[in-house]
């Protein structure tokens, strides 16, 4: 049987059903996912939540920076801080039946360069356009398939 090859937009995670260390393939590049020592892990890469929230922030300043540089705009960083969270979900069609939390993503800009206030409002506009951002924001249908197992 030929080897698994990744290719763009294919990951591979395994981890040993012993530990929750998990080695991420994706495409050429190795990773790490675990959870720090307080939650059963061994603190030797970022959790999973916190890869979630770097495509989130990594893919918003790709595309702030793209959009800049196409009109030539004197924009020279931008950084993303982001935070999760579960909050309690108001307003909830099935709260008196459940418990219900909403997950709530905070994400702060910065954009530097001598930019005009027209040109930071229009950077965050596409900041909210990001490929990410539009993804998470969408109704997101995971398939799940049961594989043979190997030996």
């Amino acid at each position: 049987m030929a080897a698994e090859r990744p290719t763009e937009g294919r990951v591979t995670v395994r981890g040993a059903a012993d530990g929750v260390v998990q080695e991420i393939l994706a495409g050429q590049h190795r990773l790490r996912s675990d959870e720090p020592f307080s939650a059963g892990g061994t603190d030797t890469g970022p959790t999973p939540y916190d890869l979630l929230l770097s495509a989130l922030g990594s893919c918003t300043s790709m595309t702030v920076g793209m959009y800049a540089r196409r009109k030539h705009w004197p924009l020279t960083r931008v950084t993303v801080r982001l935070s999760h969270s579960r909050v309690h979900a108001r307003d909830c069609v099935v709260c008196d039946t459940e418990q219900a939390t909403l997950t709530v993503i905070d994400r702060n800009v910065e954009f530097d360069g001598p930019l005009t206030d027209e040109q930071r409002e229009r950077l965050l506009a596409i900041a909210n356009r990001c490929p990410v951002h539009l993804t998470l924001t969408s109704v997101i249908d995971i398939r799940t398939t049961l594989l043979p197992a190997h030996s």
